[in-house]
């Protein structure tokens, strides 16, 4: 009788964690993102929350766990309980950061489930509104003059922000001097009330202020083609910059072990949320591109990011760049 007591409990612990995936979820879903609110990232998981949530059956609660270059986020939500209630929204900071940092505290490709990538967003090179030059070609010939006087704002270590300004500087061949800041928002601010010259931002955060004229100026896309919510923008490489190539990718990740069937629940959300109606609008009218659908998909991510990982390792360690 001990022995099939033993064998009954034993099923019953095989059986729990599929009885509990079956009724996930119970409670809330928290959607960790790494950087401040107000900034790109923090944009398209408050955008998602919504669909998500309906889809879900239960809220998505946006938090903001911000610092260490977008490091302190991934390696909570790799610590947390693998259950499906402690999600992750990166840029491809999470393929920046093994190059970036020796003692990175997770591995990106061995401490997360992924549940799917989200869209591509462009970015645009922006000064404060008083900046003395109107264009490209003035902003280069100031710069070149100047480069000891301009500042180059970014969101921090490893942010797209960064990356994105030391392909600008190193296409020109000019060292600025740079300000980072704790997330995209923060240095969008300070450059609108002029205390730094430059910074290379995010559509997500930037065509709103650039729609209303008179806050900071633009000096063009980072992307080969012009962004369809602003067409009389031209790009860098039309400019000049040949082949100055910048977008931002984004994806979803959960804990490593957390079952499949909520892996699978979380992605049927992920891609309900991406087709719904109010998010496409404010998507495109934010200049980014939702990715086709074959690419929301667990096994997408996994290769994507390692693609990632691999290319601007590459990048990263030839520049030179290190995190603290």
């Amino acid at each position: 009788m001990l022995v099939i007591a033993a064998f009954a409990c034993s099923a019953i612990g095989i059986q729990a964690p599929a009885a509990a995936a079956e009724t996930w979820p119970e409670k809330p879903v928290t959607l960790v993102v790494p950087y401040s609110a107000g900034g790109p990232t923090d944009v398209v998981a408050r955008m998602l929350a919504i669909p998500m949530a309906k889809s879900l059956g239960q809220p998505v609660v946006v938090e903001n766990t911000v610092g260490a270059g977008g490091t302190i986020a991934p390696a909570r939500v790799a610590r947390a309980a693998p259950n499906g209630y402690t999600i992750l929204i990166h840029h491809m900071g999470m393929a920046t950061a093994p190059a970036l940092y020796k003692k990175l505290p997770y591995d990106p490709l061995k401490d997360f489930e992924y549940i799917g990538q989200v869209l591509d967003v462009p970015m645009t090179l922006l000064s404060r509104k008083d900046f003395p030059a109107n264009n490209l070609q003035e902003l280069l010939s100031y710069v070149k003059a100047n480069k000891d006087k301009v500042s180059l704002a970014n969101a921090g270590i490893g942010a797209v922000s960064q990356l994105c300004g030391l392909l600008f500087t190193s296409q020109i061949g000019v060292d600025l001097t740079t300000v980072p800041y704790k997330g995209a928002g923060p240095a969008l601010n300070d450059l609108m009330g002029g205390q730094v010259d430059l910074l290379c931002d995010q559509t997500t955060q930037t065509v709103p202020v650039i729609k209303d004229g008179n806050r900071v100026k633009v000096f063009g896309v980072t992307t080969p083609k012009r962004l369809p919510s602003l067409p009389d923008l031209p790009t860098l490489d039309e400019q000049g910059l040949k082949g100055f190539d910048v977008r931002v990718w984004h994806g979803v990740y959960a804990p490593k072990g957390t079952p499949k069937p909520v892996i699978d629940k979380l992605n049927v959300a992920l891609r309900a949320a991406l087709q719904d109606d109010m998010v496409k609008r404010r998507i495109a009218e934010l200049s980014s591109e939702i990715v086709p659908m074959d690419k929301v998909t667990p096994e997408a991510l996994r290769t994507h990011l390692a693609s990632e990982v691999e290319k601007w390792g590459k990048v990263i360690r030839a520049a030179g760049i290190q995190g603290e």
